[in-house]
């Protein structure tokens, strides 16, 4: 089925800790259920848009309106599922759950909003993914609370309109710029969501430390928080593997030396990259001199499609200053080559190992 109730099951998510473990994902799907917040007073982080999203919540219940439609954006493991379900929590209503790809006719999508009752919140997850032609039925049903349905064949057709409940439409979206200008315009409110901070990571790992009953030096998540990417999703994946090496060959408790142990085993470096982060920049530097390179080439030489490039790699990259773009293609900045312990030009002019490698774990 293309929907589901917000109890029963989680949509497709972005594969975006690649430095674990794949036999351990279906765990982590089951264990990012248990810590995810479900109300405000829960969540950490993005402030500004959780106090703002109070505000519409209570507005919209004191009116008893649905809440006007809304567009989450930004990277994978940003919380922008957890939010979907804090919404519907904080409202008390339904949250039902599709993803764009899934919504692949008009029968589909009229399927989801008839099921819906008053004030529920629908998600569609890569909402930028929808069919066209499904998008634009989603139009009216957005506006006017109603789905046009053709029935009949060429001179005998008619357009049959169908009332459904008022409702919350929340997109996700990792790719802002793939959304149709018509259907971007249609979204009450836009929030892009922001890479954590160390300190509010820090935060997130200590309290799923707690529901996960794991004892952790607070400095010892301060660790965590520094390697995970500026993602929740990565510092909890992140907390659940250095539980394991803690509770094997530890004492149970996650310290500093276990964290670091763990992150070397796991190739999980200071700056929080791991193999495949590297071997981008490794790709611009050694193989183009620096750049600039254009991304088809760089998937082609990575072996990744492009889609995972943009959305998956080089958005941390991007924002830490590793990485840089320009009409000509990406290049890496001087940051990228002391992090990785190279000198910026050689005596023949291209990039050497400096005599003394920075030491990445």
């Amino acid at each position: 089925m293309a929907s589901t109730k917000s109890r029963s099951k989680t949509p497709p998510e972005a594969p975006v800790d690649r430095a674990l473990d794949a036999a351990v994902q279906g765990d982590d799907v089951r264990f990012d259920r248990t810590l995810r917040p479900q109300r405000f007073d829960d969540y950490i982080g993005q402030s500004k848009h959780k106090e703002n999203l109070r505000v519409f919540v209570e507005a919209a219940r004191q009116r008893g309106e649905p809440l006007d439609h809304l567009l989450l954006c930004g990277p994978p493991g940003l919380g922008k599922t957890t939010l979907a379900q804090i919404l519907a929590h904080e409202m008390g209503v339904e949250l039902h759950m599709t993803n764009g790809p899934v919504v692949e006719h008009k029968g589909s999508l009229a399927g989801l909003l008839t099921k819906l009752q008053p004030r529920d919140i629908l998600f569609i997850d890569e909402i930028h993914r929808l069919n066209p032609v499904v998008e634009e039925s989603l139009y009216p049903a957005m506006e006017d609370f109603r789905i046009d349905v053709m029935t009949g064949e060429g001179a005998f057709s008619s357009s049959l309109q169908i009332p459904v409940s008022p409702f919350t439409l929340v997109g996700a979206t990792t790719r802002t710029g793939l959304l149709t200008a018509p259907l971007f315009s249609r979204f009450g409110h836009v929030l892009r969501l922001d890479f954590y901070p160390p300190e509010d990571l820090a935060r997130i790992v200590m309290r799923s430390a707690g529901l996960l009953e794991v004892t952790i030096d607070p400095r010892a998540a301060d660790e965590i928080a520094l390697r995970s990417r500026g993602t929740p999703r990565i510092a909890n994946r992140l907390l659940r593997r250095v539980r394991d090496f803690a509770q094997v060959l530890g004492t149970g408790k996650i310290d500093i030396p276990i964290v670091r142990d763990a992150c070397a085993r796991l190739e999980v470096d200071s700056a929080g990259f791991d193999e495949m982060d590297r071997r981008l920049l490794r790709v611009i530097i050694e193989d183009y001199e620096g750049g600039p390179v254009g991304v088809e080439t760089l998937a082609a030489a990575l072996g990744e499609p492009r889609d995972t490039i943009e959305d998956v790699y080089e958005p941390y990259l991007l924002q830490q200053g590793y990485l840089g773009r320009t009409p000509r293609g990406r290049v890496a900045t001087k940051k990228a080559f002391a992090h990785l312990g190279i000198a910026l030009t050689g005596e023949t002019g291209s990039p050497v190992s400096l005599p003394t490698q920075k030491k990445l774990f």
